[in-house]
């Protein structure tokens, strides 16, 4: 709850009053690799906030093939926003990519947040604000750029995710075939 407690903290600039009762409607969850969260189709139910480790968010196409959408790694936020907002079946899969620790909000903690710490809302925005600059940036940059640029980008703006995740996962992040991601790393 430390890590939580902090990043909160940083993105208010000062200790709310009402803290420890934000950091009780978190739960605890220690995941597995692999372990999945959300199936497409079902509902999302959590807000997640990644403690440590790294989440993929992804969808499948007609082919059953999977492009991934995002990589959140420690001290980011996931959730299938409009599923867990609305009650919709999700569009996106999540799963845990490495070992994870992560703090859940349900719907029904969540929105009693939301209606009685206004910095909590205040967070909130934040975050939904820097979610979307991030993903609009992220497709507008990609859709510009070759294969080789897209590897640049991520060496540059993203460079522990090299080392961290395999080679496929990276070529599915960058829209990038996974054999045509290994002739260009190895080209670097």
């Amino acid at each position: 709850m430390e890590v939580l407690k902090n990043h909160i903290v940083r993105r208010l600039g000062t200790e709310p009053a009402n803290l420890e009762f934000v950091l009780s409607k978190f739960t605890l969850i220690e995941a597995k690799r692999n372990q999945q969260l959300l199936t497409q189709g079902d509902i999302c139910k959590h807000v997640y906030f990644v403690a440590k480790g790294c989440l993929q968010v992804y969808v499948y196409d007609q082919n059953m093939n999977e492009t991934t959408r995002d990589i959140i790694v420690e001290d980011n936020w996931c959730s299938e926003l409009i599923s867990f907002g609305a009650g919709l079946p999700a569009s996106e899969n999540i799963r845990t990519v490495e070992p994870s620790v992560l703090l859940a909000i349900d719907r029904q903690g969540f929105q009693q947040l939301m209606e009685t710490v206004p910095q909590f809302d205040q967070v909130y925005k934040q975050i939904l604000e820097a979610s979307y600059a991030n993903s609009v940036y992220r497709i507008n940059t990609f859709v510009s750029l070759s294969a080789l640029e897209r590897i640049k980008w991520l060496m540059q703006y993203r460079p522990t995710l090299m080392s961290r995740l395999s080679s496929k996962l990276i070529a599915s992040y960058l829209g990038i075939n996974k054999d045509v991601f290994s002739r260009l790393k190895a080209k670097l």
